[in-house]
């Protein structure tokens, strides 16, 4: 399982270190993290484990287009593996985020045609409640 994770990340130029494998296992399995969530999770694997080092990996990750922050409204922002294009759901109760796939592709064409913009990418977060708290 590791040499699948040393392969993407080496594909992103990125050196495929014990901590920056762990943080893309952990991103794959749980889908969106909070830089102190991969901490709870990493740190009992790497004791010495610092935030700072979560933080300074991400950011690099980032940089390489293999880790994307996801921005979510009044709520701390999460880290995903980088994929296709796509939206979030995020519960305003417990904070569950989830992908979405919804074409935007409207919207988009809408709003070049109101504005001199040219549209680079598209940010959709929406806000609810998801179904394990409404019940």
């Amino acid at each position: 399982m590791d040499t699948y994770y040393i392969n993407i990340l080496r594909q992103h130029n990125l050196k495929a270190t014990p901590q920056r494998i762990a943080i893309s296992q952990a991103l794959d399995k749980n889908g969106h993290l909070s830089i102190e969530e991969l901490y709870e999770k990493l740190k009992q694997k790497f004791s010495s484990l610092s935030l700072a080092t979560i933080y300074k990996n991400i950011h690099i990750m980032i940089e390489n287009a293999f880790v994307t922050e996801v921005k979510i409204p009044e709520q701390k922002t999460v880290y995903e593996l980088t994929k296709e294009a796509h939206s979030h759901l995020a519960c305003s109760k417990c904070g569950y985020v989830e992908d979405i796939a919804v074409d935007l592709s409207e919207v988009i064409m809408e709003a070049k045609s109101k504005s001199a913009y040219e549209i680079e990418k598209l940010n959709l977060v929406f806000t609810g409640i998801c179904p394990k708290c409404k019940a």
